[in-house]
């Protein structure tokens, strides 16, 4: 049973098969460090009054939309304008292409969803939708409205449901070029990319997400617990120092030297022999 509202139902449509499905978040924020805006003195929550220029404070009722197209000069929308735009996605996931995952550039992948089917008679066409995708090994590329603008969706099979990813537009991602060609293109020493090759096999492992957890937020919880507590402290970051060029060789020697084994996997045990009768 999903828990919470979803963020957007519809159907699902692949050819000529269609169910009904809800969209939920995947991820979840709540647990995060949020802060309030306080006065320094009265520690009173500070409100945010909408101001007119002119008339000064306003109620949010006189309020509206409006779309700047020149320096002040706006055209107005209405909420029911912006509802009357609808497109089929809107309401309807339709698949129009499957492609390998590995062809969607990681730069264009942006927040997960559980998909789910909506409703006990969803549930066979979903199933099979999802089945066929299993075993084609691919993600179906899908467009859907949300949040007043029409995302690209990639959906791909997960354990007995799916995940929809919705993918940034290509206005959204920046060109790599113009960071990236500012990099020198000489060829680092071979002898130090073995040994930093060399760091890296031995720092290789699973990966655990428990392992990661925030610990800049950590640390903000326990300053937020000792300031509770009437002792406060100041939270220090220590930083990095930058890497010596001239003793890089001895740098990454050292690191070599200071790199944790990598885990071996447990030996199998032999078979236990059967006692001669």
């Amino acid at each position: 049973m999903a828990a919470g509202r979803p963020t957007w139902q519809g159907h699902l449509r692949l050819s000529l098969v269609t169910c009904p499905v809800a969209m939920y978040t995947a991820t979840d924020s709540r647990g995060d460090v949020h802060f309030n805006m306080l006065h320094k003195k009265t520690h009173n929550r500070i409100r945010m009054i909408p101001t007119d220029p002119d008339l000064g404070p306003i109620e949010r009722a006189d309020i509206v939309k409006g779309y700047e197209v020149s320096k002040d000069e706006y055209v107005v929308v209405t909420q029911d304008e912006i509802d009357s735009v609808r497109l089929e996605s809107t309401r309807t996931i339709d698949i129009e292409r499957f492609v390998p995952a590995g062809d969607i550039d990681r730069l264009y992948w942006d927040n997960p969803y559980f998909l789910v089917p909506d409703g006990k008679l969803a549930a066979e066409a979903y199933g099979v939708i999802r089945e066929a995708m299993t075993k084609e090994g691919q993600v179906a590329l899908g467009r859907v409205v949300m949040h007043q603008r029409e995302r690209l969706l990639a959906i791909e099979p997960r354990e007995n449901g799916m995940v929809a990813w919705s993918l940034r537009n290509r206005r959204e991602v920046r060109d790599a070029a113009s960071y990236f060609d500012a990099i020198p293109d000489k060829k680092p020493d071979a002898a130090m990319i073995q040994i930093a090759q060399k760091i890296i096999e031995q720092k290789e492992g699973p990966f655990d997400p428990e392992q990661f957890n925030d610990r800049y937020e950590d640390a903000l919880r326990a300053l937020i617990k000792e300031k509770q507590k009437g002792k406060g402290r100041k939270v220090v970051v220590e930083e990095p120092e930058d890497t010596n060029v001239i003793d890089l060789m001895e740098a990454l020697r050292s690191s070599l030297g200071k790199a944790p084994a990598k885990a071996k996997p447990a030996a199998k045990k032999a078979p236990a022999r059967k006692k001669a009768s």
